[in-house]
């Protein structure tokens, strides 16, 4: 997450709470909706997962900037502490992994998160060492959850992620995608191996996954976890100096990223939704979002036609 992205979240936020930007967020907490943060199914097996959850790419890539790792350790706590549990991250997001399983050993909360990480698609050999380096790094025996990363071949076989769910290293398994181009090879590797999860990119302003991949995740039994959910900034850009709508609270919205995350939550397919959360208020306002009502079908086509108003 940029600086220009969190100052847009700023002054969003503000704009929704009728605020001053200095004001910020404690108002706008107390409008949220009450309740447990929702809960939903993971297909295989059952195990419920709360909604909401937190995307680690960029924003904890940190090594030994300890003012920062300090608030980054705040906004799991207030993830946890507020009924979140998921976490994700990838050997790619540079000092990621090393600095979450820094602050999950520094904590003790480790047993309280549903921790999920990547490996790239390599070389037996590689994609071995590189998850015997994931385990290392974010201190733990284990994972929960292990995806097989952008799977760009159509033949590709996650075998080997099998093998390590037999063997006790993971929990669930599953693959991921960040690039349209990829969508036809990802289809074809759903259709054939119907992993535990899939993880994609989807967002108010990128549609695209729903209209093939996250059905077809759902109809072979896949749970499926969206990231990038406010389009890398471009939504709180969008919805900058703009007045939240009266019939946001229609569905329990209280902020604009409540009505982003609620938009992609409408979706029954998705199991939850992974932003980038760099400060505990913000991870109180996504929480919020996983509270209360979600938009029915003609509500989410109604944010669509306002998004698409902005031009």
């Amino acid at each position: 997450m940029t600086e220009s992205t969190v100052f847009t979240r700023r002054h969003t936020l503000a704009m929704a709470a009728g605020l001053s930007t200095a004001a910020m967020l404690p108002p706008l907490a107390a409008r949220a909706a009450t309740g447990s943060v929702l809960s939903r199914a993971i297909p295989k097996g059952g195990e419920m997962l709360p909604v909401v959850g937190l995307g680690t790419a960029i924003i904890f890539d940190i090594a030994g900037e300890q003012e920062k790792i300090a608030e980054r350790r705040d906004v799991i706590r207030t993830m946890v502490d507020g009924g979140g549990k998921l976490i994700d991250t990838a050997p790619s997001y540079g000092a990621a992994e090393e600095v979450l399983g820094g602050i999950l050993s520094a904590t003790g909360l480790r047993d309280r998160v549903f921790l999920a990480t990547k490996v790239r698609v390599a070389s037996r050999d590689d994609t071995i060492a590189e998850m015997k380096e994931s385990l290392a790094k974010l201190k733990t025996p284990k994972l929960d959850l292990m995806q097989l990363h952008n799977v760009r071949d159509p033949n590709q076989d996650i075998g080997l992620l099998r093998e390590w769910m037999a063997q006790g290293v993971c929990r669930y398994i599953g693959i991921t995608s960040s690039f349209r181009r990829d969508y036809d090879a990802v289809e074809a590797v759903l259709r054939r191996e119907k992993p535990d999860f899939f993880q994609i990119n989807y967002s108010l302003a990128d549609r695209e996954a729903e209209k093939r991949l996250i059905p077809l995740a759902a109809d072979v039994g896949a749970a499926v976890l969206t990231n990038l959910p406010f389009g890398r900034g471009r939504l709180f850009r969008a919805t900058r100096g703009k007045k939240l709508p009266d019939w946001a609270a229609e569905f329990d919205a209280g902020s604009w990223a409540q009505l982003l995350l609620k938009y992609l939550l409408g979706n029954p397919a998705v199991t939850a939704v992974i932003p980038g959360t760099d400060k505990p208020q913000y991870m109180v306002d996504n929480l919020n979002a996983g509270r209360g009502r979600m938009p029915d079908a003609a509500q989410r086509k109604r944010i669509v036609e306002l998004y698409e108003s902005f031009g």
